[in-house]
């Protein structure tokens, strides 16, 4: 039996998530059942979406770019990266809100997330073959694209599935996906770095299967059937306004996640670079240890994501552990200031591991609780919470450039990082709704 192609409704997104209250009431149509598999399969599915991005991002783009043009690499990656961030800077809201409002036999979230694998997918095959600046950054950003409408719908389904009492444990399996993912991205890119084709072709293939195994195995509820109400452009676009004064937690969530992955991706973003031109290590020692520098902080990270998840849900709290999440990072990104060598690079990566791993355990529970009308366009909300992620990415390339050629070399970065993760914490202490 076929499936209908999804149709939108531009009303107001409230009509198709249901509160806490309405699915403690018994309304069966408030959030479809939690099966066994569905934890598992968000910590997977962000594991393999998590592993492409670290993947390309830390290894593959940095060599393809070095292979074209050794002498200008870090402001060619600088121009890749940042032109295909600003390009996708509004694909998770757009998507999201598209998402809230589709209607078919699959339910919202499951359409946009085959079509965007399937578009990642397609493009990352092709994009091994370009040698030049401008196409790869064209394909790069239609990649991003493509995994921001995956990403963007598989976020949503945390409030649309999970009662508020559990996202705590829903919010620390997307990050044990996450953090897991951005290692073993960073291993296998590692060890595929000399076939640039075969990498590509492999995260490629991972994206789409991994989606569609989530699809079958976690099937939503059918959304043909919910309400309707006329389609307005007008409407639809002044959704993406959400007043800072009348939802002043929204504002400054928005604002503290900004300033962490902004501080985090500012040196992530960098790392082949920073081991053989900080460190001194050769292109292919540093394809070779940049796996391990990662995986030095896998063990932590799954630690405190475990640990941080369950025990924000216990204890009803989230900020506390982000504040312990900056204090970590401000210490592990120390470390390379003092230890320019490899054991600095190690000791970072294992205390920053710990640190991120806090941090993703809490962040996305923190963000589901601040959503306006309690989360009644979690799709669209949740998306322009992600342009608090996406933004710091676009600049983190442009912003890193400066600070290597400009403001004193590699170090910088390291500061600039710790400057930006407190920073981050001091603004979400005036969060009233959150504790």
């Amino acid at each position: 039996m076929s499936t209908p192609a999804p149709s939108f409704d531009a009303g107001p997104s409230g009509q198709t998530v249901l509160s806490d209250a309405a699915a403690q009431a018994g309304d069966s149509r408030a959030r479809p059942p939690v099966s066994r598999s569905l934890l598992p399969s968000l910590a997977i599915t962000s594991m393999v979406l998590f592993a492409t991005y670290s993947g390309l991002i830390s290894v593959l783009l940095p060599n393809q770019v070095a292979a074209i043009d050794e002498t200008n690499k870090v402001s060619n990656l600088a121009i890749v990266s940042t032109v295909s961030f600003i390009l996708t800077l509004f694909a998770q809201p757009l998507v999201g809100a598209f998402s809230d409002r589709t209607r078919s036999r699959m339910g919202k979230r499951a359409p946009w997330m085959i079509i965007g694998a399937a578009a990642g997918a397609v493009f990352l095959m092709g994009l091994s073959g370009l040698q030049s600046i401008l196409w790869i950054a064209i394909f790069w950003a239609t990649i991003q694209v493509s995994l921001n409408a995956l990403q963007g719908p598989m976020t949503a389904i945390v409030p649309d599935r999970f009662p508020t009492s559990r996202r705590g444990v829903a919010s620390a399996m997307v990050g044990i996906g996450t953090m897991a993912g951005s290692t073993i991205g960073v291993l296998v890119a590692g060890a595929l770095a000399s076939n640039a084709g075969l990498g590509y072709t492999v995260f490629g293939i991972a994206v789409l299967v991994a989606t569609l195994l989530f699809v079958v195995f976690n099937r939503d509820f059918s959304s043909k059937d919910m309400p309707r109400t006329p389609f307005s452009w007008k409407q639809f676009f002044t959704g993406f306004w959400i007043n800072p004064k009348e939802n002043p937690d929204f504002a400054w969530a928005f604002a503290a996640r900004f300033f962490f992955i902004l501080g985090y991706f500012v040196v992530f973003a960098f790392q082949l670079f920073i081991l053989t031109d900080y460190i001194g290590l050769s292109l292919t020692e540093a394809n070779g240890s940049i796996g391990l520098v990662a995986l030095s902080g896998m063990a932590t990270t799954l630690i405190s994501i475990s640990l941080g998840g369950w025990w924000s849900d216990k204890i009803g709290k989230r900020k506390v552990f982000i504040y312990a999440a900056t204090v970590f990072m401000v210490i592990g990104l120390a470390f390379p200031l003092v230890m320019p060598n490899m054991t600095g690079m190690f000791i970072m990566s294992a205390i920053n591991g710990f640190g991120f791993g806090l941090y993703m355990a809490c962040d996305t529970a923190l963000m589901t609780e601040v959503l306006p009308g309690g989360g009644a366009a979690a799709g669209k909300d949740l998306g322009i919470l992600n342009v608090a992620t996406n933004i710091p990415q676009a600049l983190s390339p442009a912003i890193a450039g400066i600070l290597i050629g400009s403001l004193g070399g590699y170090p910088a970065l390291f500061i600039f990082g710790m400057v930006c993760v407190v920073v981050a914490a001091f603004v979400l202490v005036p969060i009233k709704s959150v504790r």
